[in-house]
This record gives structure tokens, C-alpha cells and sequence, in this order.
């Protein structure tokens, strides 16, 4: 056969096919490859196979020593010469080695399915691809979350898609020693392409143009790992399709150009059980369940954490699961349990810190030292107004120090202005702050945490109760405050800060700040946010001690309002009794120090706690002082909630006229406020009490008023309770579909609120309708699901839940009946 009867390689492996009498499948099942390799190959789709396909190829196709030497040249893209060649010609010619410089694949990869397809699906087929780029990805993620394990087992699958070798440099960006120079890891990546020592030039352009020349041509996948930056890479890059790279780093890569990138978080609870297996044995997880799930937890589900863990289990066969749990236990050691030398994660850790550490740049080295401070309170999310106030800067210094901490993935951004430490680099930082601040030092930061707190509950409660008299009480302020725009702006906020809330001020009261004046002006301050958002649980803790505080300060108004707000959660949740006993001692708190606006406040609280008992001559004397002290005061405000206790109370007496009289008046005066939530109080407070006496009609007409009302407002809250006075008022009337539907537009409007007594007390009131229609399995059904939503909120709503359950279960007939303490 002459050379030029066959010159390509899709030529000359057709005409050794044929020549064989096999088809492209036969060929394939023979030389144990797949049928579109061969298709590929003989198509020219596919010209630079990789050795080990070329000597299957040729053991199946049965050449001859001449035709298997001959198609090999053709393979790797040389030509036969005419001419003998001379010995040292044949040395010569003799191409490079093909570089497989991978590191082996971990046996125990787990997980990571979305983030393999995502690679794959950008570097698979390079040939076949109709862009011409070269294929990037860029895998970023904080140290020992798995980056190179991930790109090694991915590059390990592409040995089909790039025949012509791997490369693979530890670029050394975050340690261990000092980062490679991009002319070091061109030396090396040429080295390996086959050039000598003396042809890499010392200018990193020309080296750069030389290495760019070499993969020209060739299908080669680069992984460059631990990288430190994109002008790192750069210069190592291919600059023609068919070749692709895999580049990891700790820092981050979004300015490198035609990227994919790809930032790995920690695995899910159950791909690092699987991987705790995979290290110490299927047996011993599947003994003890448990044990791994919170040997999981505790590894901050961070691969490099798991497979120490699993690795020191490994090596002591004998020790139990929950041996290891017992030593994790302890946060302060639990990064001693955790790996003490520089495959440990606290070195893995440490060492993006002292990048910034020893960086050049301003910005690098303050983001170092302020994270052992943002790491010192309690909390799972760090705003950057409290990340200002605990660094002692302004929002926007804070905001450019936690968005470099991010770059490094020393921190996650989870939402705008919202951040989050990965449990041990909290760990981590938090044994640096030890280290480094004294204990006075951290609790003055937990107090800077409370009073920006403090200042966000003063800024709320001048948007919900504008003309409170708490306002005048506000002593704390803080320069960290967010801007505000509105009543649901500031809402939100303290939505979403809740929980980080309580928490931090759980911590500061275990520190030397537990008997601080802050606790007492903190609840004072969030009487808005509690009373809008129905936060009677939080309501009632922080209340709790903090009247006795604020007396021992010398605020006795303070304390005075604390007494009063401390009897809200109790009548809000059914314990009349506990809070008439309370608001009666803050009545006397005022008289002491002649408060007029507060025993009038008093007074109405009085009247209505005292209604619900029935007590009504004693209640109407309440309200009538109210009243009185209300016009003393010249408080229109007041003067509206009194005139809604006493119109409650001619109610409950049979007096309608002089209770519409009163509703009336009160709604006028809100509505000539101009305080459109004091407007839809008052309806409620009138549909409530139409509804004790029976007058369900008109409880519907002001129910109805209200949620029009609120509506406007897009308040879920109040549109949750809203729907529910309707739900009652209908379903009293014995229209139960009607009742139902509003039923589960407040269960809707409680969930968006994230209200969990109004959703619990829904679900009771749909559970009495549907008991009283007859379909007792889906009451019991929602009773149930009322009890696990009430466990944590009121035991009087527990105990109507119960009662209503064992009668259903009991057979007992039920009748629906309207309770006191729905509403």
C-alpha cells in the first residue's frame, strides 16, 4: 500500500478495516472500544487518538510491525520519511512523551453530580465543539471543601476527550511554602511538553507565546490547581480550541475571562455520611446512624474534615462512633481533633488567612484582622451593619472588608448585605479572637451588637406606633442604623435578623454586660416590631428580669412600660388572669411617679382583660378613667383606645347603640390621625366584640372594613387575623364553606408572615368547622398539625386543641361554638 494511497489517519484506518472484512462495530467490540470512536476516527472528526486506542486498534486490525509502525506516525500527525533515517535522525524525530502527570483519583469520591455534568458538559468532545475558545472552568471554594479531589476525578474521566496528555501543576497560590511565579510553572509546563531546559525563554510573554504554540494544535487538558489569581493563570493558558483547563482556587476567579465558574459548597448531610463510609467502612456507620449524621454536622460537612475524622477512626478499628462525636463535642478543640499539622484544617484555614496577611494590598490585610472580631458573636448570618458595629467602622468599610472575605471564601455571601461563616473557619476565628482580645474586649463588641439592635427597634417603633410614649424613652443610637424606607422595609429587616437576634442577646446576657441598661431600653424598643409581627415569645424573653433592671438604673418609666408590655404576651396567648395581675402592678408603677399617659394606657388594658372575664362593672370604671384621663391629656390616640374598650364594654352589657356610638368615634379619631393601622385596630376591636354578643353580622361589616383596609397595606399579619374574625363570624352563622374559604386564605397569609400562633389557632378554628360538619378525620388531622405549631406558644391554646381531640376521638357529637380565645 503507498503512502499516498492512504495519507490521513481516517483513510488509512478505513482501508485496514475493510481489508480486515469487519465493521465499524465489529472493529469497536475488537479492540474493546466504542463504535463512535471508530466512527469519529474514520470520519477525521478525530485525528490525534491517544497511544493505548492506536495499539488496540492495531492488535484487532492484525497489522503487520511496517503497517503498525506506519499507522502510529500517521497517528501522531508525522509522516514517514523516503529516506532511511539515521540513528541519531531517529532520535531525533522521536516525539515527546505524552504527559499524564494526574494525580490518582480519590477511590472514595462522593457527591458532587451537578458540579461533574456542569464540567463535563463544557470540556467533553473539544473536537466537536463549534466554539472557538478554549475550555475554562474555574472551581472556587474555601480550603478543604474539595476542589482538586473534584477536578482530578473529572480530569480522569476526560482522558478520552484530550489524547494528548494532562498537565497537572500545583500552582502553590495558598500554600503550603511560597506561590509558584508564572515563570516557574512555564518552565514546568513546557518541560513537560518536551522542550528542553535551555529552549523556555526567562520572558513570561514569550514563554507565555511558546507555550501557547506548543498546545497549538494538540488536545491537552491543564489542571492548575491551588491557584492565587487570575493574573496567575493567564500566562499558562492555551490559546486555541481543543485544548481546556481546570483551575482551582480559594480566592475568587470571576474576572477570568470565558470561565465557567463553579463554586463549591459544603456536601449535603447525606453525601458526608456516604463519605465517612467510604473511608472507615459501610459497617460501622450503619451500627451506629446517629453517630455519623453528627460526626457530619460537626465536620462542617467539609470533605477534608470528614476524611479526617474518618482516616483517625480508620486506624483505631476499636473506638466507637460516638467516642469521636464526644471529642468534637467542644468547639474550642474541635480543630484540634481535626488534622494538627498542615494537612490539618486549621492549617488548610490559616493559610487563606495569611494570604491576606502578607498581601500588598490595604484592603487584604485589614479583612485578615477583622475576622477573628466578625467570628465573635453567636448567630448563623452576619449583616454588614452589624459587621460595622462590631468593627467599629462605617457600613461601607465593613461591606468592601466581608465582600473580600468572600473572595477568598473565608465567608459566604447568602444574600445581599447577608453573609454566613462556614462553622470551623468561625471556629477558627473565634480561637484567634481568644488569642488576641481580652474577654472585655469581645463583650464591649457584643455590646456595640445589642445597642445597633436597640437603635433598629427605636427606627421600627417610629414607623409603626409613631405617637407611642415609649419614643421619648429611646437613649441608644447607633451610626450603623440601615436607611429605612418604609413601615415594611424596617419589618423585614428585623424579620430576617430575629433569630440572630435572640441569639447574640442570649451571649451578651452570659457575659460580664448581663446586668447592662441596654437589656431593658431593647425590649422597650421592640414593643413595635412585637406587637406588628405578633412576636409574643420573643416579647415575653426579653421582657423577662428587665423591669427589675431598668429600676435598679433609676428608670422607673421604663420600667413602669415594661411592666405593662410584659402582661401583652400572656393576654395574647390566654393568660387573662397573669395579666391582669401584671398590668395592675404597672398601674401602680405609674401612679407612683404621677404618669398619666401610662395609667391611662392602663386603664384600657384593665378594661378589656377585665371584659373577657365577664367582669364588666369593674371593667367600665377602668374604661371610664381611661377615657377621662385621655381627654385630661388631650391625647387623641388614647383618647380612640379608650373609647374602644368602653364601646366593648356597652356591648357585652346589651347597649348597642351607645357601643356603635363609641366604635364610631374611635375610628373617627384614628382615621383623622391619619394612622391607617390604628383605623383597622379599631375595627377589629369592634368586629371582636360584635362577635362575643352574638352580633355576627356586623362583626363581618367591620371585619370586612379591615381587611380592605389592610390589603391597602399588603400587611400579611393583619390580613391573616383579619381573614380569621371573618372565618369566625361566618361559621357562627352556621355558614361553614364561607368560613372555610377565609380559613385558608389566612392560613396562606399566617405562612407568608411566618406567624405561627395565627397559623396554629387556623388551624383549630378549620378543625371545629370540619368537626362540626362531620368530617372528623380531617379535623383531627389539622388539630394535630395546630399542636406541633402551638407546642412552643401558649399551653391555654394547647389545652382547646386537646380538649377538641379527645372528643373527636371520644365519638362525642360537636357543635361549633365561638371561643373567647380564638381570636
Amino acid at each position: 500500500m503507498s503512502e499516498s494511497a492512504a495519507s490521513t489517519l481516517s483513510e488509512l484506518l478505513r482501508t485496514f478495516r475493510v481489508r480486515a472484512g469487519l465493521t465499524q462495530a465489529a472493529l469497536a467490540e475488537k479492540a474493546g472500544l466504542s463504535e463512535q470512536a471508530i466512527s469519529v476516527l474514520e470520519r477525521g472528526t478525530r485525528t490525534r487518538p491517544r497511544t493505548d486506542t492506536v495499539r488496540s486498534l492495531t492488535a484487532a486490525l492484525g497489522l503487520t510491525s511496517s503497517e503498525a509502525e506506519r499507522f502510529l506516525a500517521v497517528a501522531r500527525g508525522k509522516r514517514r520519511s523516503q529516506a532511511p533515517a539515521t540513528p541519531k535522525d531517529q532520535a531525533t524525530a522521536e516525539p515527546p512523551p505524552t504527559p499524564w502527570q494526574l494525580p490518582p483519583a480519590a477511590p472514595d469520591f462522593t457527591g458532587r453530580s451537578a458540579q461533574i455534568d456542569a464540567i463535563m458538559a463544557v470540556l467533553r468532545d473539544p473536537g466537536r465543539s463549534s466554539a472557538p475558545a478554549v475550555g475554562l472552568v474555574a472551581l472556587t471554594g474555601m480550603g478543604g471543601i474539595g476542589k482538586t479531589t473534584l477536578a482530578v476525578h473529572v480530569a480522569h474521566r476526560l482522558t478520552d476527550s484530550y489524547p494528548d496528555g494532562h498537565l497537572y501543576l500545583n500552582l502553590r497560590g495558598y500554600g503550603p511554602g511560597t506561590p509558584m511565579t508564572v515563570s516557574d510553572a512555564q518552565g514546568h509546563l513546557l518541560r513537560s511538553l518536551g522542550l528542553t531546559p535551555q529552549s523556555v525563554p526567562d520572558d513570561i510573554e514569550e514563554a507565555a507565546a511558546l507555550l501557547r504554540s506548543q498546545l497549538a494544535g494538540r488536545r491537552v487538558l491543564m489542571l492548575l490547581d491551588n491557584a492565587a489569581d487570575v493574573r496567575q493563570i493567564l500566562p499558562l493558558l492555551p490559546g486555541s480550541a481543543g485544548s481546556a483547563a481546570i483551575i482551582t482556587s480559594r480566592g475568587s476567579l470571576a474576572d477570568l475571562p470565558g470561565a465557567r465558574q463553579i463554586r463549591l459548597d459544603a456536601l449535603s448531610e447525606s453525601e458526608s455520611v456516604d463519605l465517612l463510609a467510604g473511608v472507615v467502612g459501610q459497617e460501622r456507620v450503619v451500627t451506629d446512624p446517629a453517630a455519623a449524621n453528627v460526626l457530619a454536622a460537626y465536620s462542617g460537612r467539609l470533605p477534608l474534615a470528614i476524611r479526617l475524622i474518618g482516616g483517625r477512626l480508620a486506624t483505631r478499628p476499636t473506638w466507637p462512633l460516638e467516642h469521636f462525636v464526644d471529642l468534637l463535642q467542644d468547639e474550642e478543640r474541635r480543630l484540634d481533633s481535626l488534622g494538627s499539622d498542615e494537612t490539618g484544617v486549621r492549617a488548610s484555614i490559616a493559610s487563606s488567612v495569611r494570604f491576606l496577611e502578607t498581601s500588598d494590598r490595604d484592603l487584604d490585610r485589614r479583612a485578615a484582622q477583622a475576622l477573628p472580631m466578625l467570628s465573635v458573636p453567636d448567630g448563623s448570618d452576619l449583616l454588614t451593619a452589624v459587621a460595622a458595629a462590631l468593627l467599629e467602622i462605617s457600613p461601607r468599610e465593613a461591606d468592601l472588608i466581608l465582600e473580600r472575605l468572600v473572595d477568598l471564601n473565608l465567608l459566604e455571601s447568602v444574600a445581599p448585605a447577608r453573609y454566613r461563616f462556614h462553622d470551623l473557619i468561625r471556629a477558627y476565628g473565634r480561637e484567634i479572637a481568644d488569642q488576641t482580645f481580652t474577654a472585655t474586649e469581645r463583650d464591649r463588641a457584643l455590646d456595640r451588637i445589642v445597642r445597633l439592635y436597640v437603635a433598629v427597634g427605636w427606627a421600627c417603633q417610629s414607623l409603626t406606633h409613631p405617637t407611642s410614649p415609649r419614643m421619648p424613652l429611646a437613649t441608644v443610637h447607633s451610626e450603623a442604623v440601615p436607611t429605612f424606607r418604609d413601615r415594611a422595609h424596617v419589618l423585614r429587616w428585623l424579620d430576617a435578623e430575629q433569630r440572630n437576634l435572640m441569639d447574640r442577646v442570649r451571649q451578651a446576657r452570659q457575659s460580664s454586660l448581663a446586668d447592662s441598661v441596654v437589656f431593658p431600653e431593647l425590649a422597650l424598643a421592640l414593643f413595635g416590631y412585637h406587637e406588628s409581627r405578633r412576636r409574643w415569645a420573643e416579647m415575653r424573653e426579653l421582657g423577662l428580669g428587665a423591669v427589675e433592671l431598668a429600676e435598679r438604673h433609676g428608670r422607673p418609666e421604663t420600667a413602669a412600660w415594661l411592666q405593662h408590655d410584659v402582661a401583652i404576651p400572656e393576654a395574647e396567648t390566654g393568660a387573662t388572669a397573669t395579666a391582669i395581675s401584671y398590668i395592675l402592678t404597672a398601674l401602680d408603677m405609674f401612679r407612683a411617679i404621677d404618669g398619666l399617659f401610662g395609667q391611662a394606657r392602663c386603664c384600657s388594658s384593665l378594661a378589656y382583660l377585665l371584659g373577657l372575664q365577664g367582669r364588666i362593672d369593674e371593667a367600665l370604671v377602668y374604661a371610664r378613667t381611661a377615657l377621662d384621663l385621655s381627654r385630661t391629656l388631650g391625647d387623641t390616640t388614647l383618647e380612640g383606645v379608650a373609647l374602644t374598650a368602653v364601646a366593648g364594654l356597652y356591648d357585652r352589657t346589651g347597649d348597642f347603640d351607645r357601643a356603635d356610638e363609641a366604635f364610631a368615634e374611635g375610628i373617627g379619631l384614628a382615621r383623622r390621625s391619619g394612622d391607617p393601622r390604628s383605623v383597622f385596630k379599631r375595627y377589629q376591636n369592634a368586629a371582636f366584640a360584635h362577635v362575643h354578643v352574638g352580633r355576627y353580622q356586623d362583626a363581618a361589616e367591620m371585619a370586612l372594613r379591615s381587611l380592605r383596609l389592610v390589603a391597602e397595606l399588603g400587611d400579611a399579619t393583619f390580613q391573616g387575623e383579619s381573614h380569621h374574625l371573618l372565618a369566625i363570624s361566618y361559621a357562627a352563622q352556621g355558614e361553614f364553606d364561607r368560613a372555610a374559604s377565609h380559613i385558608e386564605t389566612g392560613l396562606l397569609m399566617a405562612r407568608t408572615a411566618r406567624d405561627h400562633d395565627r397559623e396554629g389557632r387556623l388551624y383549630v378554628e378549620l378543625a371545629k368547622i370540619n368537626a362540626a360538619r362531620g368530617d372528623r378525620d380531617a379535623a383531627a388531622e389539622q388539630l394535630n398539625t395546630a399542636l406541633t405549631l402551638l407546642r412552643n406558644v401558649s399551653d391555654v391554646y394547647l389545652a382547646d386543641a386537646r380538649e377538641l381531640l379527645e372528643k373527636l376521638h371520644g365519638g362525642e357529637s360537636y357543635r361549633y361554638h365561638f371561643d373567647a380565645n380564638s381570636i
